[in-house]
């Protein structure tokens, strides 16, 4: 692997800035559409964004649950396999968890799909009740098998802004208990969504655990949106020394919840390479590895970490 990523210093990552409606076939239609678009134009990992398949917001969730293996993941593992990509779709293709108690039926949190090239997928998920996680894991066909699970979102959106926006993922939500990252040919990608961006802790892992490009579907608001969105994603880059792209619903200012949109990718020198508006489109960047290894070598805090120090003060 690592003398296949040494010949792929550079590869074209591409976001797609979905307009989502309240129609999921629609929704797929649109997004395999620019799929094969992205794949056209030469990228070779394409991510949709958080809720890419269904409006957002809790009111939602029940009524556009899907089973694994569903409509949702059968067209994207499909149009992996004919783009041989890798394709992220975290579309938050919620699944109903049932515990032994049916009065503590929740939505699992956050299903997250990578489906990776030649139709391959990797389930990303957390099921309630459930102490055996493999059973979830069913073929997809011939071409298309789960190879895993795990748990994804990790944090869940919980706030509480008066005056402009309160919103409680929690009241339907359970989060997952682990983190989720798969290999490319080009490097190891790490991901989270949308809320999970806000914690430090989680990308410094992904960091230290070989991860060069970190992904994050998200769908921040007008509130957190212009505040805090471009601000987290420099952060997070720098501090890591990694590349971030983030990937938003286009906003629709007739949704219940409108997205900020502006999905983008930041370099690990900490700037801006790429970045949508509002509307829907596909923004595209050249992943540059060679000069991911060369901000490393000239500030190697990777290297200078006092980890030692760090946990004992915590401790005290």
């Amino acid at each position: 692997m690592q003398a296949a990523r040494g010949a792929m210093a550079n590869f074209r990552l591409a976001l797609i800035q979905l307009h989502v409606s309240a129609v999921k076939s629609d929704n797929l239609q649109r997004a395999c559409g620019l799929v094969r678009e992205a794949s056209a134009k030469g990228a070779k990992v394409v991510a949709l964004p958080e809720c890419f398949n269904s409006p957002y917001g809790t009111q939602y969730f029940k009524e556009y649950a899907e089973k694994i293996p569903g409509e949702s993941t059968q067209k994207l593992s499909e149009v992996a396999k004919e783009c041989s990509i890798y394709l992220v779709g975290v579309g938050e293709i919620f699944v109903l968890a049932f515990t032994k108690d049916p009065f503590q039926k929740r939505m699992v949190e956050s299903c997250i799909i990578h489906v990776l090239s030649l139709g391959l997928m990797v389930l990303c998920w957390q099921s309630i009740g459930r102490k055996d996680k493999k059973e979830n894991a069913r073929s997809l066909g011939t071409n298309a098998v789960v190879q895993n699970t795990c748990g994804v979102q990790v944090h869940l959106f919980d706030i509480n802004i008066p005056g402009k926006i309160q919103f409680k993922e929690s009241e339907t939500l359970s989060p997952g208990n682990s983190f989720s990252m798969f290999d490319t040919p080009y490097c190891k990608v790490g991901l989270g969504i949308c809320y999970d961006i806000r914690f430090a802790e989680m990308a410094q892992i992904y960091g230290q655990k070989g991860c060069q490009l970190l992904i994050y579907p998200g769908a921040f608001n007008l509130t957190t949106g212009p505040a805090h969105w471009e601000l987290l994603q420099r952060g997070r880059a720098v501090d890591n020394q990694v590349y971030v792209a983030t990937v938003s619903p286009a906003r629709d200012e007739k949704a219940s919840y409108v997205a900020w949109g502006h999905s983008t990718v930041v370099n690990p020198w900490g700037e801006v390479i790429a970045k949508a508006g509002a509307e829907e489109t596909v923004i595209y960047t050249d992943i540059d590895l060679k000069k991911l290894a060369e901000i490393r070598q000239q500030i190697p805090i990777l290297s200078q970490k006092r980890c030692d120090l760090y946990g004992r003060e915590m401790k005290k």
